[in-house]
């Protein structure tokens, strides 16, 4: 039984999903959007009276003519900075509230996302999901759906006016906005779908590349691999660049089609303009107005193009947020390893002829072997050969690529992930919680006499009751505050407070000397005697001794 596919999801509808969940309500998108529009449109007035008193002053008229002209223009002048500086606190005070809403709920849902998803995602993959990918769904708010409201509320205005003055010329204005917004952003969304969706896959890549690189740099040392994970950051990099370009492209496009429409705006009113004023129709000073006008309306046209581009680099972001959920709550009941009840007995795990890998890489070795209950068994292999893949695949997250394991004759499915087989991963996370709440990871009604057991067992009591408030001590998120051999028998004891019959460690001997080698061969005794399967992987081969079966990768 392989791991369900992501259910499938439109960007758009993600999206509009993504921002119902940022809890933004219409007024405060309206109120920023009436302040951008007093913005731009104090510019466009700006220049709308600045042309005629221009025009106006050439007539040498009286100081009184002009005087109140003269006052309007510095109101516009002072208008625009402050209207633009309320936009700015109404649209980002809008967004970042929203954000905040959106990580709240994007991280109470990935707790509660059935294991085979998020143990199929590489660290990296998870930072860039919940970092850039909420960010870019806050960036909607600011960077797409207020400007293009703003554009179409002050085009609106600038044809107004014009159309007040010489109605053909409005009707020239009105058409060649129209075309200057939609062409440009009939150009770029061609192009920004594929380039978002490339971008943000490409980022991600980077971002996962960058930390398999930091996080193994000993190992990498170690196994002369260092030049290959640095070619593969590189080539994460060179890919985003790509992407880039791609969305560069048609932001080229879109600029030189709004210069076009712009410019034939300028011509055509300038002429209507002067044969308004042979005709008798409207006087100089206002022929100027409808002339000069297009130059401030053209402006809020000109974030099109920006706003599109974003809309789809968000929907990208939301559609990948949305891949975390859980199918139906009953799927997700079904899968979460809090909601599952481990089996009452361990089953014989069988690998036959199992192959494993990611998507676009080679598979690892077949490899077949047999655990029974209470059986250890060893994966050994240099960095890099597909080790803690194979793990994914026996935890069930990951499909075999060739073969299979099964548990007691039958196929290893995401159900079975954290009820029957548990994963301790070799970056399992540290929270930013008491040592106590650290060990209930593993099991939630975990009492302080189970926690106590499990840490004397590992060796770490004595450190705990060392601590200012003993189990009740908090530990800084990501385990900053301990080191790297109390981090991992930290995770050690977690993993013996487990339920699940079958349990997976990844190189448990990591940052570990000899007292807490000992230690991990205390807690793998401890399982065996309870009749758990354990399956370890590790370069490290003093601690085969553990083992009844090893296993290795290598060719």
């Amino acid at each position: 039984m392989s791991a369900p596919a992501p259910r499938p999801v439109s960007d758009g509808a993600a999206l509009r999903a993504a921002l119902r969940d940022t809890g933004v309500r219409p007024w405060p998108v309206i109120r920023a959007t009436l302040a951008g529009t007093m913005a731009l449109g104090s510019a466009v007035g700006l220049a709308a009276v600045a042309a005629w008193l221009i025009a106006r002053a050439a007539q040498m008229p009286s100081p009184a003519d002009v005087a109140l002209a003269a006052t309007t223009v510095r109101f516009f002048g002072i208008s625009r900075g402050l209207f633009r500086y309320l936009e700015r606190l109404a649209s980002h005070d809008t967004a970042l509230r929203g954000v905040v809403t959106l990580r709240e709920r994007a991280y109470a849902r990935l707790a509660g996302a059935s294991a085979d998803r998020v143990l199929g995602l590489r660290r990296g993959d998870i930072v860039a999901r919940m970092g850039a990918d909420l960010d870019a769904v806050g960036d909607a708010v600011v960077r797409a759906i207020i400007p293009l409201g703003v554009a179409v509320t002050v085009s609106a205005i600038s044809v107004g006016i014009v159309a007040a003055i010489l109605p053909l010329a409005g009707l020239v204005l009105a058409v060649c906005i129209l075309l200057a917004g939609i062409v440009p952003a009939v150009l770029t969304a061609r192009s920004a779908r594929i380039a978002a969706r490339v971008g943000t896959r490409a980022r991600a890549e980077v971002s996962a590349a960058a930390l398999s690189a930091m996080d193994g740099a000993v190992e990498h040392r170690v196994w002369g691999t260092s030049a290959v994970a640095a070619e593969e950051l590189r080539a994460a990099d060179r890919e985003a660049e790509r992407a880039e370009e791609l969305a560069a492209r048609p932001a080229a496009w879109a600029a030189g089609a709004q210069a076009l429409f712009s410019g034939l705006a300028l011509v055509g009113l300038v002429a209507l303009g002067v044969l308004a004023v042979r005709s008798g129709d409207i006087d100089g000073p206002w022929a100027a107005v409808v002339a000069l006008l297009p130059l401030a309306a053209f402006e809020a046209v000109s974030a099109v193009p920006t706003a599109v581009m974003q809309l789809y680099r968000s929907a990208a972001a939301a559609r990948r947020l949305a891949e975390l959920e859980p199918e139906t709550p009953a799927d997700a009941a079904e899968l979460c390893p809090e909601e599952a009840s481990p089996a009452s007995s361990t089953p014989t795990l069988v690998l036959d002829g199992l192959s494993a890998a990611w998507p676009g890489m080679a598979p690892t070795r077949p490899v077949s072997a047999t655990v029974p209950p209470g059986g250890v068994l060893a994966v050994v292999g240099r960095s890099g050969i597909g080790k803690t893949t194979l793990l994914t695949t026996l935890a069930g997250a990951l499909p075999p690529v060739g073969g299979a394991v099964r548990l007691d004759g039958d196929p290893v499915g995401p159900a079975d992930t954290g009820a029957v087989v548990a994963m301790t991963a070799e970056d399992a996370h540290v929270f930013g919680t008491t040592v106590l709440e650290n060990l209930r990871v593993a099991r939630g009604d975990v009492s302080t006499d189970e926690a106590w057991e499990a840490l004397e067992l590992v060796g770490l009591a004595g450190w705990v009751r060392g601590l200012p408030d003993g189990l009740d001590t908090e530990l800084g998120s990501g385990g900053r505050t301990v080191s790297g051999g109390e981090r991992r028998r930290l995770l050690l004891a977690r993993a013996a407070l487990a339920p699940a019959p079958v349990h997976l460690i990844d190189e448990p001997a990591e940052h570990l000397d000899e007292s807490g080698a000992a230690a991990l061969r205390a807690m793998v005794a401890r399982m065996r005697a309870e009749g758990r399967s354990v399956v370890i992987v590790t370069h490290d081969l003093g601690l085969l001794d553990v083992a009844d079966t090893v296993v290795s990768l290598d060719d």
